[in-house]
């Protein structure tokens, strides 16, 4: 070193130092500078709040939108990832929009110099040389479009880069980008315009849906059909050139019709999605159990029923698998009208009589009692309470099995003061069924075993499920992420046999119209109605399915003459029609008792009431059975000469007058003699005729009414 440059090196205070070489000064101004970033990027992360207030979505159990929510913003939009996409439509989007997506940081300087290029041969800007990336910028941040502003979002694209992954940030653009109006992401357009997901969409579909978020407004297929169907077009055929689409694809995607208006979007079960939607963070996407092609099946014969009912009357179903406790399908009622928007599947209402077969259930577990055990259904009283049966009529000695089949109230309650109602109420509480009272200091009564509770139809539903899972008790379960045993612990309603014998008993109650139950669907159920006819009620379950209905007013106005096996059970059949599966009845499990023919009860077991009337009138009778018709008879529904059918005669031999008969356990106007009935039949098809005595026999015959 010269002695002219130690001088000036002195001066600069650095001969001590000795020289600092460049290459230490520019690390030092790079590691400078990526300090500033790092500080820039923690000062200012990206704004991801329009991409964090998303639509709510619930969906069914394999991803099939049931109902989604509009957001605060009023827009509809609706969260998507990549691997929702239809491959097609992910092809042609990052062909037609950034075909370099994964392989720049963010930013494609080969794009901007092509677009740089293009402005200056044209003297307009042709293309903007923005990325997927920083598009998505975009949407997150709107702002004027600027050459300041370009500047910020190539910064937030390379941002957005270093933080999340290629498939979140095209996730990003497939929930953000604008489809017209209030539409926003690839699954709300789908949904609007196709009706359908965005992984069905067909080559033209796609096509439409990759070109639309470039002019929203000017391409809308609803408002601007020519604009829209040139746009599709010309992309297909570049597609097509480029070798994305084959050109038979291309051609059939041009012929295909383009949407005419926006469909709404689903909404399916909608208590239901709203009953979820406030139990999770805004913009979740929260599945549920059901099965969106049943939900569509059972909304649409829910509203068959619907339309019959008066304005403020409401129907509620719930469908749910026995084995798994999935609910499948659920209705809370018609989502308007006054009272629509209450959830009548989850209101606690009066069950009625269907509330009895589990009253036998454990009766059958805890007292000397059988399907054939034979009880007298005669006017009791106990203390200052003194029940009577529907019909207003008593039918003497009758056997377990048709005192729950016809539903007679006696022979419950007699059953209720055994067993003792705060042991029946501790029970079904202890299996975790939602149990009311009438009061919460009231003592558990009688009027218990006629439905004297409050209880849902969801709660209902389930215990009935325990019913036709051999007594077991398991939790209902709404979403898939519900662990069996999180609502309630796992117990026993009943043991096997006492939920067979149940079962047994109420998959021979006669149907509601009029058919036999040979040949059909194996199913057991049961109606209910409350006390001044506000809730009509119908539950049945197949060896895999239970389905519960609930018919009334929510605000519990009396509908006089509305009882469940006319209002509830038919659409319960009409229901269960729409089952996937028909099973196998369930076997006998062991422990069973026979009884029947060949098979006499052990004498605890023969009768319920001791020591009672009832048991020598009936030794004292002549054998009761039925003239006419005979057992398996065919009858023919015959006009009279004034247009009118002529009734049947009814007659029997034997037994104790005054005689009392039923068809499909429903009661005939009682005869002058007390012994013979007239019947006019209402309808084709199978139907039971029985005939009761005065001793409490009871003799039966089904006929075919052509």
């Amino acid at each position: 070193m010269t002695p002219e440059w130690r001088a000036r090196l002195t001066r600069w205070g650095l001969a001590r130092q000795g020289f600092v070489p460049w290459g230490t000064r520019l690390g030092a101004g790079v590691l400078a500078l990526a300090l500033l970033v790092v500080a820039l990027d923690r000062l200012f992360p990206p704004d991801l709040r329009r991409w964090q207030e998303r639509s709510t979505l619930v969906t069914d159990e394999g991803g099939e939108v049931l109902r989604a929510f509009i957001t605060a913003d009023g827009a509809w939009r609706l969260p998507m990832s990549a691997t929702e996409a239809n491959p097609i439509y992910l092809a042609m989007l990052l062909a037609y929009e950034d075909h370099r997506f994964y392989h720049h940081p963010g930013v494609d300087p080969l794009a901007l110099a092509r677009a740089a290029g293009q402005a200056l041969r044209h003297g307009r800007i042709v293309s903007g040389g923005s990325t997927l990336t920083m598009q998505v910028a975009r949407l997150l941040e709107p702002r004027p479009r600027t050459v300041v502003s370009k500047l910020v979002e190539m910064a937030r694209a390379l941002q957005l880069e270093a933080h999340y992954s290629k498939t979140d940030i095209l996730g990003m653009y497939l929930t953000l980008a604008p489809f017209g109006g209030n539409l926003e992401g690839a699954r709300a357009a789908s949904l609007a315009y196709f009706g359908r997901p965005p992984a069905a969409l067909t080559p033209g579909q796609a096509a439409l849906l990759v070109t639309l978020p470039q002019s929203p407004t000017k391409r809308r297929p609803d408002l601007a059909p020519a604009a829209a169907r040139a746009g599709r077009d010309a992309l297909l055929r570049r597609m097509a050139a480029k070798g994305v689409l084959s050109r038979q694809a291309a051609r059939e995607g041009m012929s295909e019709p383009l949407p005419t208006d926006r469909r709404p979007l689903p909404f399916l079960a909608p208590h239901l999605a709203d009953r979820l939607r406030r139990a999770a963070p805004p913009g979740s996407v929260i599945a549920s159990t059901l099965d969106a092609g049943l939900q569509r099946r059972v909304e649409a014969t829910v509203r068959g029923t619907q339309d019959t009912l008066e304005p403020a009357a409401e129907v509620a179903v719930l469908v749910m698998e026995i084995g798994s406790r999935k609910v499948r399908a659920y209705v809370g009622g018609s989502f308007t009208g006054p009272f629509g928007q209450v959830d009548m599947a989850a209101a606690p209402r009066s069950p009625g009589s269907a509330l009895k077969p589990f009253l036998y259930g454990l009766g059958f577990e805890a007292l000397p009692l059988h399907p054939e055990t034979r009880i007298n259904d005669v006017p009791t009283v106990f203390g200052d309470y003194a029940p009577r049966n529907f019909d207003g009529g008593f039918h003497g000695l009758v056997t377990v099995r048709e005192a729950l089949q016809q539903s007679l109230n006696v022979p419950a309650v007699k059953v209720l003061d055994r067993l003792g109602p705060a042991r029946f109420l501790g029970r079904l509480r202890e299996v975790g069924a939602q149990v009311m009272l009438p009061r919460p200091d009231a003592a558990p009564g009688l009027p218990l075993a006629l439905g004297g509770l409050g209880l849902s139809l969801a709660d209902l539903t389930n215990l009935y499920a325990d019913l036709g899972d051999g007594g077991q008790a398991r939790p209902l379960v709404l979403t898939p992420s519900e662990a069996p045993g999180t609502k309630r612990p796992a117990k026993r309603l009943m043991g096997a046999v006492a939920a067979w014998y149940v079962a047994d008993i109420l998959s021979g109650t006669p149907r509601p119209d009029g058919r036999a139950a040979v040949g059909e669907r194996w199913v057991a159920y049961k109606t209910g109605t409350s006390y001044g006819f506000r809730d009509a009620w119908a539950v049945g379950f197949t060896p895999t399915h239970v389905v519960g209905v609930w018919v009334g007013r929510p605000d519990g106005t009396p509908r006089p003459g509305a009882a469940g096996r006319d209002m509830a059970a038919p659409l319960l059949f009409r229901l269960v029609d729409l089952l996937p599966d028909r099973g196998t009845p369930p076997e006998p499990p062991p422990g069973v008792l026979e009884a029947g023919p060949g098979h006499a009860l052990p004498p605890a077991l023969a009768l319920f009431d001791r020591g009672t009337p009832g048991g020598s009138l009936a030794a004292a009778a002549a054998p009761l059975r039925i003239a006419f018709p005979p057992d398996g008879a065919e009858v023919e529904r015959t006009p009279g000469r004034d247009g009118a059918p002529v009734p049947v005669p009814l007659e029997a031999l034997g037994g104790r007058p005054p005689l009392r008969w039923l068809v499909n356990g429903l009661p005939l106007p009682d005869s002058a003699s007390g012994e013979g009935a007239d019947w006019i039949p209402d309808g084709i098809g199978f139907a039971d005729i029985a005939v009761i005595d005065a001793a409490g026999q009871r003799a039966k015959a089904t006929v075919r009414v052509r």
